[in-house]
């Protein structure tokens, strides 16, 4: 049975067309490996776009029956197979709703040599061995980050002022977890950057990102194997592009698109972020973790509120189930001329 046959099996009212026929012919040939009439073994490049017959008829009526080719590029002689990275049918919604709605706010242009002020709250994990053995707590702050138009994160300035903690769930707050409260301090956001070239997250990098879903997905996978895994990963690679990061309208219209692509999201309904606005949210289980990774949307306009983290498996987590052990809230983005001096 052909992919064509399977899909026809899904959805019937799916036409199989000789353009369609014809379509998968070539992919099955770029992915054997067969170069046609190429000279020399020369590199060839295949790409199914989406106003193919293929995808027309996907998304006519056989959502999540098929897949889309990212690219499949032929190896060099003697070079072992590549993997052929595919863009399954994305399904989420919500993801597709957030990239319909991407360019409904209005565009901030940042210039080379200025910077990008992001409000947030975050809260997180924090452990400390103490006199009594290991505590847990959650550790809550206001940050504000003046993140460099180009370059690397050593320029880039923070400021922080720490917010009451909240108790680890089940567990007594230590008194250790009120110290510094309502302190404020501002300094170097890092010392170095030791991020891969893909993981950059500067506006300058993120704004030549490509603005097609099938690009952008393969984006988020670069580096990464196949699996639940890499699945994993690239859920979070997205998140890295959203928290603390500003990118163009069109960029991240293709970065949900590709996003609702990701084997496993699904959506989980009312979520709250760090700031306590309540959204909608979508979601992927982190293996070996028992937590899973939310996004949440404004559930009228669709922009990004924030991530939040929260237990599936008490066991794994040592929390019981729905506790929220990580969270986010991205409050303004601005642009300014220079970060503050460094206390």
């Amino acid at each position: 049975m052909t992919e064509i046959d399977r899909l026809v099996e899904f959805r019937a009212e799916v036409p199989e067309s000789p353009e369609l026929a014809a379509e998968e012919a070539r992919l099955r040939a770029a992915i054997a490996g067969e170069r046609g009439t190429a000279a020399g073994g020369a590199r060839r490049r295949f790409r199914l776009r989406g106003r193919t017959a293929l995808a027309g008829a996907l998304a006519a009526g056989a959502v999540a029956a098929g897949a889309v080719i990212a690219a499949v590029d032929a190896p060099a002689p003697g070079a072992p197979d590549p993997i052929v990275r595919t863009m399954p049918v994305a399904h989420v919604r919500v993801l597709q709703q957030a990239a319909d709605r991407a360019a409904d706010a209005p565009e901030l242009h940042p210039r080379p040599g200025q910077f990008l002020v992001i409000e947030s709250r975050m809260m997180n994990t924090a452990e400390d061995n103490g006199a009594d053995g290991q505590v847990r707590y959650l550790y809550r702050v206001e940050r504000t980050l003046w993140a460099p138009y180009e370059g690397d994160s050593t320029r880039a300035v923070l400021r922080t002022t720490v917010l009451p903690p909240k108790q680890w769930p089940g567990r007594p707050l230590p008194e250790a977890a009120r110290q510094g409260v309502g302190e404020t301090s501002t300094e170097k956001a890092a010392d170095f950057d030791g991020r891969a070239e893909w993981l950059r997250t500067d506006y300058a990098y993120l704004s030549k990102l490509p603005t097609e879903a099938e690009g952008m997905y393969a984006h988020l996978y670069t580096g990464l194997g196949t699996g639940r895994e890499a699945d994993a990963q690239a859920w979070q690679n997205l998140g890295g592009m959203l928290t603390e990061a500003y990118m163009p309208a069109a960029q991240r219209a293709a970065l949900f698109r590709a996003a609702a692509a990701i084997p496993g999201v699904t959506t989980v309904g009312k979520a709250v972020d760090a700031a306590g606005r309540t959204g909608v949210a979508v979601a992927l289980d982190v293996p070996g973790t028992g937590i899973r990774t939310e996004y949440i949307f404004d559930p009228d306009t669709y922009d990004y509120l924030g991530e939040r983290g929260v237990v599936t498996d008490a066991s794994r987590a040592q929390a019981p189930v729905g506790s929220v052990l990580a969270a986010t809230a991205q409050l303004s983005v601005r642009v300014a001329d220079a970060p503050p001096p460094v206390s």
